[in-house]
This record gives structure tokens, sequence and C-alpha cells, in this order.
């Protein structure tokens, strides 16, 4: 199987260490890439929504973002990582998320990532891995993903991991522990299965497609849905014959 991770700092502290004590339920069984940010993600995001109205080869970090989302699109499992910052992802972070809103349903959706699944960890000193968890998940859903682990580490003592108490390491080690084994059980040749939300959010951006298709046939987004066969009764999440 083949895992792709999107780290939100390059920092190797908390959340580098539980990344990797999840990771270790899939040494030496899968094929494991990872992009640091904001090292190996694109510059901020302008807004120009050349990416929306002209074709994502138009943004100017195009290289970077198509990169990475070839591995994420050819990942079994993919896994992304951030800790909080004022109650939410880094600054890199969500200046990858910014670079793949033409990947929202209500845009171009890769049908790839209705049959995904993904992983979530985040951790902050206090409050706030909840809200940074959230963030993510927020565009993962919208990707088309349902099937969604998260992990949220609440530490409230030291950042540092090599400072924090043996008993705060054993709760944090045994929690990502048992979201990694239950994630490396899972039978990764079978799709996973789009939830009632995504394919409720699916059908109300089918129903705005339909209309911009019907208004004007050459408009990217309703051209992109057609050409998919998802105006008519293909669906994302099944299986291809």
């Amino acid at each position: 199987m083949k895992i792709t991770v999107i780290n939100g700092t390059e920092k190797h502290g908390v959340t580098y260490r539980l990344k990797e004590i999840f990771l270790s339920e899939f040494q030496g069984k899968a094929d494991i890439t990872e992009y640091y940010l904001p090292k190996d993600g694109p510059h901020f995001c302008t807004g120009c929504t050349s990416c929306i109205f002209k074709g994502e080869c138009n943004c100017k970090d195009a290289d970077k973002i198509r990169t990475i989302e070839k591995s994420l699109l050819d990942a079994d499992l993919i896994v992304m990582t951030s800790p909080a910052y004022v109650f939410h992802v880094t600054g890199a972070m969500k200046v990858f998320l910014d670079h793949l809103a033409y990947r929202w349903m209500s845009h171009r959706p890769a049908p790839e990532m209705f049959t995904k699944r993904a992983v979530i960890i985040t951790q902050c000193a206090g409050a706030g891995a909840k809200s940074a968890a959230k963030d993510i998940a927020h565009s993962l859903s919208w990707w088309g993903i349902s099937k969604i682990g998260v992990f949220t580490g609440a530490l409230m003592e030291d950042i540092v991991w090599e400072k924090l108490s043996g008993q705060k390491q054993t709760r944090l080690t045994r929690k990502v522990k048992r979201l990694s084994r239950k994630f490396s059980r899972i039978n990764y040749a079978k799709p996973a299965s789009a939830n009632p939300i995504t394919r409720i959010k699916f059908f109300i951006c089918r129903a705005m497609q339909t209309s911009l298709h019907k208004a004007d046939p050459e408009y990217l987004d309703g051209s992109y849905w057609a050409k998919q066969g998802w105006l008519g009764r293909v669906r994302p999440w099944q299986k291809k014959m």
C-alpha cells in the first residue's frame, strides 16, 4: 500500500513524534512518501482564482501543487499532521489547503478521493488541537473523503517531547497506537464507502453544476462534471465496470 503524509511543519517536535508512532505500525508494509511544509509546499495563495476559472495548470505554484496532489491521489491512506497555532492549523498547512480549493466538491473534485481514507494528527499545549483538526477535516470532507480518523492531543504541560512526564507520554502513545492499529488492519484493496453526508454534498453540488452547465456548456467546472458523467447516472464512489 501507499501512504502520503503532509506535515504542517518542518519542526521535529511532539506532532512529529506522534506521527512517527502512528506510522510505526506500517513500517515495512507500506511505501511512505512525506512532504514537509513550508519547504515542500507552495507559496501563499494570492486568490487570483486562476485554478478555478482557467484550470489548475495556471496556478503560479502549479508544479509543487500538482506533484503533491498526484501523490495524494496515488495513496491508499492520507495522513495530515499539524500542531495547533492559535486554535488553528499552521500557516503553511492553511496555504496548502487554500491551493486545493479547485478540488472542493463545489468545483472539480477528484473521483479518487471519494473512496480514500485519511488520518489527522494534531496537538497543542492547551486547547486548540480539536479546532486545528476541524480545519483539515473540513477540506478533506469537501474533497470527498468520508473515512477520516482523528487524533488530538492536549498536552497541558511542556511542549518538548523529552520533557513531558512519562505518564503523559504513555497516554499519548497509547491513544495514537490505537488509531494506528485500527487503520493498519483495514483491507485497502477494498475502497472506502461514501457516507450519507458526502453524498448529500455531492447531490447539492451536482444540482448547481447541472444548472451552470446548461447556462454555459464551456464553463470549466460544469464541463468537468459532464465529462465525468456525474450530471448523468455516474457517481464517483461507484466501482467502474
